[in-house]
């Protein structure tokens, strides 16, 4: 689980910074001035699509850094398990 946490997180950021350039660009850079009209094609409620993909990827990132940090957490108190309960003591059948 925490691997693929991991992979998340690193394939969040990755979008979060490609998307991001991206939106900078078509929002602040002389593109700015050639945007597509609000509805026409591209857009999405007037914005660039890089713009809500670079939210959605953002979104991703923070979640999996607060499940790596809920793990974490977990694991430093010593509990396994998924952390809402102690552990349950083994038992052996008598014989």
């Amino acid at each position: 689980m925490k691997r693929a946490l991991q992979v998340l997180l690193g394939v969040g950021l990755f979008g979060s910074a490609f998307s991001g350039v991206l939106s900078y660009r078509e929002l602040f850079m002389e593109t700015a001035a050639t945007c597509p009209a609000p509805g026409a094609s591209g857009t999405v409620f007037g914005y660039p699509a890089c713009v809500y993909g670079f939210f959605m990827f953002l979104l991703v990132s923070v979640v999996a850094a607060l499940g790596l940090s809920g793990q974490e957490a977990r694991s430093s108190r010593g509990g396994k398990g998924h952390g809402l309960y102690p552990p349950m003591p083994m038992l052996t059948p008598k014989r």
